[in-house]
Order: structure tokens, then sequence, then C-alpha cells
């Protein structure tokens, strides 16, 4: 029986490898043979206020790509967009946002520079010829979430609508070049889980400009069906992100908030690992994306503490081609429907 055929493109995401120069991470994942990447926007893989304005450097990033036989499928900017909405902003910012947005650490000097690189992100994006960027949004809310002291309703209330105010400028921008946000839901962020997930589409009036990019790990470790994750929130699956988790709770010491703990501490109870090496149910979840008709890339995206990086990525590569299939041609119903008796 020959292999099926697999239409999406898998795709490296550039983020956890901003410490190499773009060629470097573009020379590898052709020659272990991605079909393209997701491009952060650190290091110095890409400028997103340049790539607003300047041809002459997408040129040369495009120009690179070609050199590799590589496509840009999505680009993104968790760290930029994680300054939009967060209280505190602190030394945790400081550290990974350039001075141009970290400037004198002033809170809201810092979001507000954070929000307008957001909005170049879409545009850069969009002169790049890519419809989707990833990322944070942030939250005035997370540092709530065991909600003791006892917090009231208001205050949580307060956190929706501050997360409405500071993005809906920047989706208008995205409206207006027509790019998408695929916010990764993820602990520290105002969508983190299922529920949260609902009443931030809420707060935005459920606006196509803002939608999501699926990551099962963080779904894991909280307990919530990344299966179940896809199917509900369908129309909203604009990107998605293979990352694998290894659960190490239920001996009575390992518990799923971490502890304060390192990452790749055996004591933490969860931790990231190589795709196909975790406790995600991968081939149910790829079922899932095929029938709500999810056709856009699967990014791999590497963070495992205790697997050298360049046997990691390729590692997930294979795993993902031998795992990843195609929807059948012909619809189960169109083929057998009216011949039963």
């Amino acid at each position: 029986m020959g292999e099926a055929t697999v239409t999406r493109p898998i795709t490296l995401f550039t983020g956890q490898w901003a410490d190499l120069p773009l060629e470097e991470v573009a020379r590898l994942a052709s020659s272990w043979g991605y079909d393209g990447l997701e491009i952060a926007c650190w290091g110095d893989h890409l400028d997103p206020n340049r790539g607003a304005v300047d041809d002459a450097y997408l040129d040369e990033k495009r120009a690179l790509l070609d050199k590799y036989g590589l496509r840009v499928f999505a680009i993104s900017n968790h760290l930029k967009g994680q300054a939009v909405c967060d209280d505190p902003i602190d030394e945790r910012h400081r550290a990974m946002l350039p001075a141009s947005i970290w400037g004198d650490g002033e809170p809201e000097g810092v979001r507000q520079r954070a929000a307008e690189e957001m909005k170049n992100t879409a545009r850069t994006a969009a002169r790049l010829g890519v419809d989707t960027v990833v990322g944070f949004t942030g939250s005035a809310i997370w540092k709530y979430v065991a909600m003791f002291p006892p917090v009231p309703g208001n205050l949580i209330d307060a956190g929706y609508e501050d997360f409405a105010a500071r993005w809906n400028p920047i989706l208008d921008v995205f409206d207006e070049v027509g790019v998408r946000f695929a916010h990764e839901v993820h602990p520290s962020e105002i969508a983190y889980d299922y529920w949260t997930t609902k009443r931030a589409l809420e707060a935005i009036g459920h606006r196509e400009a803002f939608g999501l990019n699926w990551d099962p790990s963080h779904m894991m470790w909280q307990d919530t069906d990344p299966v179940g994750f896809i199917l509900d929130f369908a129309d909203r699956i604009y990107h998605v992100d293979c990352k694998d988790v290894k659960l190490a709770v239920g001996d009575g010491r390992n518990g799923r908030l971490g502890s304060h703990l390192g990452w790749g501490d055996p004591r933490r109870g969860w931790d990231f690992v190589s795709t196909g090496h975790g406790d995600v149910p991968w081939e149910r979840c790829f079922r899932a994306l095929n029938a709500i008709g999810y056709s856009g890339p699967i990014s791999i995206e590497w963070e495992d503490a205790g697997m050298d990086r360049l046997v990691g990525a390729p590692d997930a590569l294979e795993f993902v081609r031998s795992r990843l299939f195609d929807p059948p041609a012909a619809s189960f119903d169109a083929a057998f429907g009216e011949k039963q008796v």
C-alpha cells in the first residue's frame, strides 16, 4: 500500500531558534525536509517595524527562503503581543522585549509601543503575502487565576474589557490589510482554556480577525480535551502548532502547576517533549482537523528541555509525516449513503 499524499505543509516555528541567524535555521529546516517556516519576529528573523515599510528588506527575506526552497506560511509575534495587556509589566518583560519597546519601562508606554508593533506585524504579514499572524495577547487578570484572595466578578469583567479596548484597534489594522490574528490559547493569556476562550471571543464580538492557534500541549496539562476544542471552535482554528507534553502527575508529589521549578526538572509534573514522545492523542487530533476542513500548515514547535533540538526537530518532522493524513477525496455518504439496504 502506498503512502497517502499529504497536501498540508509542515513548517518549523523559528521562535526557539532565534539565537541562530535566520539563514542557519532555514538551512537546517531545508536539510531536514521541512516545507517552510513560521517565522518569529525576534532575533534577526523578522523585524515587523522594518518589514512594514522597507521593500528591500522583505526582498532579502524572500530571497533567503527561495535559496533553501522554503515558504513562509505564518509569522509570529508572541513576545510583543504578551506586553499589550499584561499587568504587571516588570523585569520578566524587560528580559524579553527589545529596548525600542521597553523604553523607560513605564508600563503603559510599554503596552502602547507593543500594540503599535502588533499593528506593524499585520502590515508586514500582508506585504509578505502571509494571511496569519500567531501570537499572545497578554492578560491583566491572569494574576487572579487562583481566585484568592476572593476576586469580585467586576474585576474579571474589567480584564476582558481591557483586552477588547486594547486589541480592537490592533484588529482594525488586521482587517484593513486582510490578515488574521491566531491567538495561542496558553496560560498567562486572556484565553488560556475552554471557557476563557469563549469569554475572549465574546469580549471582541466574535470578529473574524481574531481566531486561534491550536496547540494541544497547553490543553493537555489543564485536562482540556484538545480534540473537543478543535470541534467546538472549528471556525476559529486559524493555525496549528504541534507541541507535545508529557504528564507525570499522580505520584503524590508532582503537581500540574509546576511548583515554580525550571523547565526539564522531573519534579514539575509535566514538561514539553518532542512531538510524538508525549501524551497528546495525535491521530484523534489530526482526524478532528480533517473533520473541520483545516487545510493550513502544521507547524512544529520544538520546546523539549530533555532532547537536543538538532535531534528533536527532525525527529518531530518524521513523526508528523508518519501520522498526518488528508481526508478522503469522497465523503462516506456520497460513496455509500444511497447504497445501503
